[in-house]
């Protein structure tokens, strides 16, 4: 009898110790659930903002973030898509309000100096750029800083800025252009040539250095392309922009010259070239 007893007892406990696991085994396979989903959630996140249309990206992080509004990740998915979706003045806002969150971080102010410089505000740029310590050193920081650094005219300071970014990409291109042109606005051609030309170096499609050279090259009353690789439209459209620069600096038979043979260049009709001499030799004959 006393056996039955402890029989009875095991299996009462064996019962409750089941019972009391069900809960345990639910939590844990919820916890596991929603680790799944935070990974799906993080991969698609990254997915939106490298491979999406950036219009379909925006769409998507407004839903998100419809649905779960305290979410960090999506205010950060939908202010930089709003950067990407030509929207800087909204992504101001999204990208504002995520700065001011505890979980923001400093790379999240860096995007915000982006959206106002894109957005024309370029005091408040500064103001968000300084806001970050200086121990905090990113190519998109100095990048940022080297064109606020522009805007004031503050020459050195740019340069030093420009020089930095470069340490800290593999991918020059782009900052070389941009040093380029800051020479170039700053009235130093062949600072801004050779930074141009090394753009090239680095990146021998990006037509906007090959565009800039040329533009470096005239205002020295060189109106000879370099010698890149180029295609005949590139070519065309080069000599177009050589034309012009000859015919502001008063060389207008060289400028001429250099339109008749953009026109020739250009495979199909070149309208713009067309134009600009038609408009020349109306006012020569007039």
């Amino acid at each position: 009898m006393r056996q039955t007893g402890l029989i009875a007892l095991c299996l009462g406990s064996t019962v409750l110790l089941s019972a009391c696991a069900e809960p345990d085994k639910a939590a844990e396979v919820e916890r596991a659930l929603q680790s799944v989903n935070a990974i799906d959630d993080s991969n698609l996140n990254d997915l939106m903002l490298t491979s999406a249309d950036p219009g379909e990206a925006v769409r998507y992080f407004r839903r998100a973030l419809a649905n779960e509004p305290d979410r960090t990740d999506f205010k950060r998915g939908l202010g930089l898509s709003l950067i990407r979706a030509d929207a800087p003045n909204e992504a101001v806002i999204v990208l504002g309000d995520l700065v001011r969150t505890p979980d923001a971080t400093e790379q999240d102010k860096v995007s915000l100096a982006d959206a106002l410089i894109r957005a024309g505000e370029w005091d408040r740029a500064e103001e968000t750029l300084d806001s970050i310590p200086p121990t905090y050193e990113t190519f998109a920081r100095y990048r940022l800083e080297a064109m606020v650094a522009d805007s004031n005219k503050e020459w050195d300071a740019s340069d030093s800025f420009y020089e930095t970014a470069l340490g800290l990409t593999t991918k020059p291109s782009g900052v070389l252009n941009n040093w380029g042109y800051s020479k170039l606005s700053r009235g130093d051609f062949k600072g801004a040539e050779r930074l141009f030309a090394q753009a090239i170096t680095y990146s021998p499609g990006l037509f906007t250095a090959k565009n800039n050279l040329v533009l470096a090259r005239g205002a020295q009353r060189n109106y000879e392309l370099p010698v890149f690789a180029m295609t005949q439209v590139e070519r065309a459209q080069l000599l177009h922009t050589a034309a012009l620069s000859a015919i502001k600096q008063g060389d207008v038979a060289t400028g001429k010259g250099l339109l008749r043979q953009a026109i020739d260049t250009h495979p199909q009709h070149f309208e713009a070239a067309a134009r600009s001499l038609d408009a020349l030799e109306s006012n020569v004959s007039n």
